[in-house]
């Protein structure tokens, strides 16, 4: 059976993440997922490869963990004093963060991937869904800014993931919205929880 989604343009094809030029590619991934995520998914390559988006979600980890955890130890010093346990604490949590990033990208994507053959229909595998979840994930870049954070978690989960669906597998935009909304409840129920379990360990 012939598939009915975008495969990549020869002519224009998104950019993707490079081992050759980490730095460079990260940046124009995370620059075209964040300002035109539309054109980024309307040429992106289903077919691609797996091993270069983890490290890309490792690199968009990393980063993000270091900033989060460099503003929390900032803020402690500002309005308290600061232990050598704590600071061990929050660079544990930035670690942890980054290692386990991979596997919550592939959580995502396999809740995305149950509702893409629920209301889009029998299309797509881990592999794709798992490489579109990835990309999105570089939004998360901002996640260390305080108030920016929440709303870039909801952007990479809902609007990003969302705008993918559309774009990759050419649905209306009533199902992309219902398939987004669907499973970012469950995601975002999840985030909330780990929150909470998180803030317990560390109280």
């Amino acid at each position: 059976m012939p598939r009915l989604y975008n495969y990549s343009m020869p002519d224009s094809e998104a950019p993707e993440f490079s081992l050759q030029r980490p730095v460079t590619s990260a940046l124009v991934v995370i620059r075209a997922v964040l300002f035109s995520p539309r054109r980024f998914y309307l040429n992106f390559s289903t077919e691609g490869p797996v091993r270069e988006p983890t490290v890309f979600v490792l690199l968009v980890a990393a980063v993000t963990g270091a900033l989060t955890a460099a503003v929390a130890i900032l803020s402690n010093l500002l309005f308290g004093e600061v232990g050598a346990d704590e600071v061990g604490l929050t660079a544990l949590e930035a670690l942890l963060f980054a290692l386990l990033s991979p596997l919550a990208v592939g959580v995502v994507a396999a809740v995305y991937l149950l509702s893409i053959r629920t209301f889009v229909g029998k299309v797509g595998t881990f592999r794709e869904v798992y490489r579109m979840a990835a990309y999105a994930f570089g939004a998360l870049i901002l996640a260390w800014i305080p108030i920016v954070g929440a709303f870039a978690v909801t952007y990479a989960l809902m609007v990003v993931m969302g705008i993918a669906v559309r774009t990759v597998y050419r649905t209306s935009l009533l199902t992309a919205v219902v398939t987004a909304l669907v499973s970012f409840m469950p995601l975002g129920v999840a985030l909330i929880w780990l929150r909470v379990t998180t803030a317990g360990l560390v109280s």
